[in-house]
């Protein structure tokens, strides 16, 4: 797979959310903002879950919301919806919050359309989202971008609900 490096779109948040440290207490408690655990992994099990995903490949399995949360768009879009942008905002926290953080943004795409017009969409919304954590602070050489189109589906059902969950980028996390 090719990596994609190309800025896209503007855009402009106004949500403000308080920070969170990944590596903190160790507690067990969620983080009060829609349950995910950011306060108890540290950075030894972060690079180890990025590892076990790609395995001896190059296509990483799929994977849900985990440490960040996944953004979704809408069809045929790589526009960031209005109810992406609280977990865009929650993303560059954890972001801003610890630096020794690195993200790979991976753009997914449902199964409608050709396997080249989904690997441009997934590529065009992982540049979407890389252009806005860049906007709002985060290094550039802390990010990288790709698109695996429609190869790496959440949910494998031909339903709208199952294609909704597949049109996403997905933030895979490590430390270097």
């Amino acid at each position: 797979m090719k990596k994609f490096y190309v800025l896209a779109i503007f855009l402009a948040l106004s949500f403000n959310l308080t920070g969170c440290s990944i590596f903190g207490s160790g507690s067990d408690s969620d983080d009060g903002m829609g349950g995910n655990r950011i306060d108890s992994i540290s950075e030894q099990e972060l690079n180890s879950k990025f590892a076990n995903r790609f395995g001896d490949g190059s296509v990483p399995s799929a994977e849900g919301d985990n440490l960040f949360r996944d953004l979704r768009f809408g069809y045929d879009s790589s526009k960031i919806s209005d109810e992406s942008r609280q977990d865009l905002d929650y993303n560059i926290e954890i972001l801003k919050t610890n630096p020794n953080i690195y993200v790979q943004l991976e753009g997914h795409c449902d199964e409608r359309g050709t396997a080249e017009y989904n690997m441009a969409l997934g590529e065009k919304r992982a540049n979407s989202i890389y252009e806005a954590l860049i906007m709002y602070g985060i290094a550039p050489n802390r990010l990288t971008t790709i698109s695996y189109g429609e190869e790496v589906p959440l949910d494998n059902a031909q339903t709208e609900a199952a294609y909704a969950k597949n049109r996403r980028v997905h933030f895979s996390a490590y430390t270097k």
